[in-house]
């Protein structure tokens, strides 16, 4: 299997060093895996079709339109995409389209950093999440735009700091789910606000399994088309 790990954008992610944690993990699993500190690599369409696996790692960045369309033919026809935390759901702000391939948006995390709370499994009899008890972190908790389709695996429950939102009620937001973008997987997960929160446990354990159910959903498209997805007026 092929991936690629895209990092930079806001430093306070630590983007370097959680792409070297992906690739780690990665290069464990046999897989093999490219690095580079660029957003180029989305120029080459089919480069991008030729992988099983994209790893963004970015935070605030801007992303063209004719990349965001590479990335989404990509995936549509395979390739899947995982991430964590900003690197993949707050990275381009300004790009609808990789909103709706990744199917959520950041928009708050109430009281920063250093919150804690529980991460809630919600369904424990799926391969990526089983035998996970549910577990507490420290770090941020996001609240996120979500896409109402998203298979949620996990979830946490705020307000856990009262703020505007806070009498709105009480919310259950999701912190990792998959979803489908044509015959592509796709994984997230919220965590990872600092690469010591992913590193090991529960955290770790769960992407690792993401990033591999992403990569495997290429096989499973070999061979079939995407021309059952296209409609009038379906392009953004």
């Amino acid at each position: 299997m092929k991936a690629l790990i895209t990092w930079g954008g806001w430093p306070g992610h630590e983007p370097e060093v959680v792409a070297d944690l992906f690739r780690r993990m990665l290069e464990a699993e046999g897989m093999e895996v490219t690095v580079t500190d660029s957003l180029d690599c989305f120029d080459d369409a089919e480069g991008l079709r030729a992988l099983d696996l994209i790893v963004p790692v970015w935070t605030m960045s801007e992303l063209s339109r004719e990349r965001a369309t590479n990335v989404s033919e990509a995936v549509a026809r395979g390739t899947g995409i995982a991430g964590c935390h900003g690197g993949m759901c707050d990275a381009f702000r300004g790009n609808p389209l990789w909103q709706f391939i990744t199917g959520g948006q950041w928009v708050a995390h109430p009281g920063g950093d250093g919150q804690r709370y529980t991460v809630r499994i919600t369904r424990p009899d799926e391969a990526l999440v089983r035998d996970i008890p549910d577990f507490e972190v420290e770090t941020e908790q996001y609240y996120l735009h979500v896409d109402p389709a998203n298979n949620v695996l996990a979830t946490t429950q705020l307000p856990t700091v009262p703020w505007y939102h806070s009498p709105n009620g009480t919310v259950e937001m999701p912190v990792a789910w998959t979803r489908a973008w044509g015959l592509g997987r796709v994984y997230y997960n919220a965590l990872g606000h600092k690469a010591n929160v992913i590193a090991e446990g529960a955290p770790f354990e769960m992407l690792r399994r993401g990033l591999l159910w992403a990569a495997e959903g290429k096989a499973l498209a070999a061979g079939r088309g995407v021309d059952q997805f296209q409609s009038p007026g379906s392009h953004w």
